[in-house]
């Protein structure tokens, strides 16, 4: 027999409000805690299925703004004109995203299939942040932001480190919404440092 959470009382609220998931109050206390959201962002949304963090920002950037939602699943809400939702791998080939950016905010509410064996769970989640720090390279203007799903474990320091090298603000968020027993963190990166310029070919 498979087993159904009880709902608590996030998920009754999301259900309420006509969210996708409950995770949306986790974006929403990051938001108010760090400002990240104003109208005319450009935000890309990796991990975006089912849809409650899509839901959230559309309107909070606006018509002036963009959304663009990626998954490998559809959403499954319906979204305004300013979103544009892919179905595709948004972390094997990161040229596939060009078109798209650049961005003033990168999100990531990813996290990988987990196994029960909490060690290689984290190892996979650090590899899916380090993955999207690719992404902030390569599609994130000066000055962006970004908030990234994180299993804590042994390579957290290292993640946060090179994470510090790329932004001027790291911050580490677990927000009220995480269910008390979810190892789940949340890595915020305020302020995009200017990319250093290329050394000159010899």
């Amino acid at each position: 027999m498979t087993y159904k959470r009880p709902a608590d009382r996030y998920t009754k609220q999301a259900k309420a409000e006509g969210f996708a998931a409950r995770s949306v109050y986790k974006l929403e206390e990051i938001d108010r805690r760090t400002k990240l959201l104003r109208p005319g962002l450009r935000v890309l949304d990796l991990g975006a299925a089912p849809g409650s963090w899509t839901q959230y920002v559309a309107p909070k950037v606006g018509p002036k703004g963009k959304v663009v939602a990626i998954d490998l699943d559809p959403l499954r809400v319906a979204c305004g004109p300013n979103v544009q939702a892919l179905e595709m791998d948004a972390l094997g080939d990161l040229s596939v995203l060009d078109p798209y950016g650049p961005f003033d905010l990168v999100l990531s509410d990813m996290a990988p299939h987990t196994t029960g064996t909490p060690f290689a769970d984290a190892a996979r989640s650090e590899e899916l942040v380090d993955r999207v720090l690719d992404v902030c390279e390569r599609l994130l203007v000066p000055g962006g932001n970004v908030v990234a799903k994180l299993f804590r474990g042994e390579g957290f320091e290292a993640l946060r480190a090179r994470m510090r090298g790329i932004f001027s603000d790291v911050r580490l968020i677990k927000p009220e919404a995480s269910r008390r027993e979810s190892v789940e963190l949340f890595l915020v990166g305020l302020g995009r440092k200017p990319p250093a310029p290329a050394e000159p070919a010899k």
